[in-house]
C-alpha cells in the first residue's frame, strides 16, 4: 500500500543535536500520477517548513444565540455569534423611548432573589433590590445578579422601602417604574403586561388582578375584605396585588404623600390615586404560591395589620367624614333614649334607668366623637 521510497526529513533548526539519525516519513501511493505531482509542489516534506497552502479566515454567524431567558428574534434576523440577547434587549427597551426601573422590597429571600432579578433586566432598564434589613444572603445574590441595592440596615417595612424605590426613580429620570414581590411569586415576564398601558399613555397606575383559583383558599377571604375595605367604592379588582407599574405622574404623586410603612402602602396608594384622581388600570397576572416558603408574614396578622392601617388611613384624611359623622349619628340616638327617658319619667314617676343608661352610652361618646372630628378636620386643613 505504501512506497518504498522513504522521504528524508530533516529536523527544524531548534531541534539539531535532538536526533542522531535521519527520520524517515513514508509518504502514501496515490493511483493518479497527476495528483502526486501536485502534492509535491504544494506540501512541504520538511519538518518545520511553513506551508504555502492559506487557510481564510471564517467568520462565523448564527442565526440566534440560544438563550432560555429571552424570546428568539423574528425570522430572518442575524445576530452574531459575540452579541448578546441582553444588548438587543437594551436597544429594543431605548429605541422606545422610555426608561423603566423595576424595584424589589426584599427581607430574607436570597432562595428566590437571583432568578428574579435575572429575569426583570431582560425587560426594564434597572433592577433596584431594596434591602430591609436582610439576614441572609439577599443583598449579595442580587448583586452578583446585577441589580443596584439599597439596604436600610434594620427592618423599616415595605412602605419604607417602595418610598425609596419611588424616590429613587424620581431621581434618576425613570419613566416608569415596576414594583414586584422578590419571592418568586410574580413573573417578571409579565411586566411587559403592565409597562404596555403606561406606555400608551392609558393609565397612571396599572395594577396587576390575581384571580382567585390562583390563590389559597385562606387568602382569598382576606383578599375580598381588604378589596372591599380599601376600594373605596371603586371597581378595582386586586386592591392588594403588589405586582404594578407607575408612570412619572403618579410617581411625582406619591412622593410626599406616602406616609405608611408597613403592608398597607398598596392600599395607601390606591387611595392617593383615587384622591388626585390618576387614571387606574389593570392587567391580568399569574401568580405562583407554594413554590418558596419565603413569606416573611403570617397571613392573619398580615391582614389584621393592613385593616387596622386602612382605618387609620381614612381617619386621618377625612376626619369629619370618618369620625364626625358617626359621633353626630350617636348623639341623635343619645338624644333618642335621653328623651324616652324623660318621658317614662313624667308618665310614671320612677326614674327609666335602662333609658337613661343607653342615652348616656350613645350622647356622650358621639359628642366626643363629633368635636375630635371637627378639631382634626381644622388641623388638616391648616396643615395643607
Amino acid at each position: 500500500m505504501y512506497d518504498k521510497d522513504p522521504v528524508r526529513a530533516r529536523p527544524p533548526a531548534h531541534l539539531e543535536g535532538w536526533f542522531a539519525e535521519e527520520t524517515t516519513v513514508p509518504l502514501p501511493q496515490y493511483l493518479d500520477a497527476e495528483r502526486d505531482r501536485w502534492i509535491e509542489r504544494h506540501v512541504p516534506r520538511s519538518v518545520g517548513q511553513e506551508s504555502a497552502i492559506d487557510v481564510p479566515t471564517l467568520r462565523c454567524e448564527v442565526q440566534e444565540q440560544i438563550n432560555p431567558l429571552r424570546t428568539p428574534v423574528a425570522p430572518g434576523n442575524r445576530r452574531v455569534m459575540n452579541e448578546t440577547a441582553e444588548a438587543a434587549a437594551v436597544v429594543s427597551r431605548r429605541s422606545s423611548g422610555m426608561r423603566t426601573l423595576a424595584a424589589i422590597p426584599c427581607l430574607d429571600e436570597e432562595v428566590a432573589i437571583g432568578s428574579v432579578v435575572l429575569r426583570a433586566r431582560q425587560h426594564v432598564d434597572e433592577v433596584l433590590v431594596i434591602d430591609d434589613g436582610c439576614t441572609d444572603s439577599t443583598a449579595k445574590v442580587a448583586r452578583d445578579a446585577g441589580a443596584t441595592v439599597i439596604s436600610h440596615g434594620t427592618q423599616k417595612g415595605k412602605g419604607q422601602g417602595i418610598k425609596n424605590a419611588v424616590r429613587y426613580a424620581v431621581d434618576h429620570d425613570y419613566d416608569c417604574l415596576v414594583l414586584m414581590d422578590g419571592d418568586g411569586q410574580h413573573d417578571p415576564g409579565e411586566i411587559p403586561l403592565l409597562v404596555k398601558q403606561i406606555r400608551a399613555d392609558a393609565a397612571d397606575l396599572v395594577i396587576g388582578f390575581r384571580t382567585f383559583d390562583q390563590m389559597p383558599f385562606y387568602r382569598r377571604f382576606g383578599r375580598a375584605v381588604l378589596d372591599i375595605a380599601s376600594s373605596n367604592a371603586s371597581s378595582i379588582t386586586d386592591s392588594q396585588c403588589g405586582f404594578r407599574a407607575l408612570n412619572r405622574k403618579t410617581m411625582e404623586s406619591m412622593l410626599g404623600s406616602l406616609r405608611m410603612d408597613d403592608f398597607s402602602t398598596e392600599s395607601e396608594m390606591l387611595q392617593i390615586a383615587q384622591e388626585r384622581r390618576l387614571r387606574i388600570g389593570e392587567t391580568p397576572i399569574n401568580c405562583k404560591y407554594g413554590d418558596f416558603d419565603t413569606s416573611t408574614k403570617n397571613p392573619l396578622s398580615h391582614g389584621m395589620e393592613v385593616l387596622g392601617s386602612i382605618f387609620w388611613l381614612a381617619v386621618e384624611r377625612k376626619p369629619l367624614l370618618h369620625i364626625g359623622l358617626p359621633g353626630i349619628a350617636a348623639m341623635f340616638t343619645g338624644i333618642f333614649f335621653f328623651l324616652q327617658f324623660l318621658q317614662g319619667f313624667s308618665e310614671t314617676g320612677l326614674v327609666p334607668i335602662e333609658h337613661g343608661m343607653l342615652a348616656s352610652l350613645f350622647l356622650i361618646p358621639g359628642t366626643v366623637a363629633l368635636m375630635l372630628g371637627l378639631t382634626l378636620t381644622l388641623i388638616a386643613r391648616m396643615r395643607e
